[in-house]
């Protein structure tokens, strides 16, 4: 019952990620790129959290549990800190655009 639950949820999120997608293009000027890479990171990031439950939900004991937490926390950290370097240069790029285009 909890895998279907999981299913349910991760099916509700594509929905949600699609429309959020859609309305990305949207977005206009060098935001737009900003946009699709944290929308890209948060798909990531929720792709892990639901592979992460479903291991969760399959563990066969508290010891295996635990084990599983501090693997996809240190895994996490990692990534976020991938993620805000990747944020940070995007974020640079975008500014440097805005800057050139308004000194034009």
């Amino acid at each position: 019952m909890a895998e279907k639950a999981v299913d349910q949820a991760e099916k509700a999120i594509a929905g949600f990620l699609d429309a959020a997608a859609k309305s990305v293009e949207m977005v206009p000027g060098p935001a737009k790129e900003v946009s699709k890479k944290t929308l890209s990171m948060t798909e990531q990031n929720l792709k892990a959290a639901f592979e992460h439950t479903r291991k969760l939900i399959q563990a066969s004991d508290l010891q295996e549990f635990m084990r599983l937490q501090t693997e996809f926390f240190t895994s996490q950290f990692s990534t976020a800190q991938d993620h805000m370097k990747e944020f940070g240069g995007e974020m640079l790029s975008s500014a440097k655009s805005v800057t050139q285009n308004e000194a034009h």
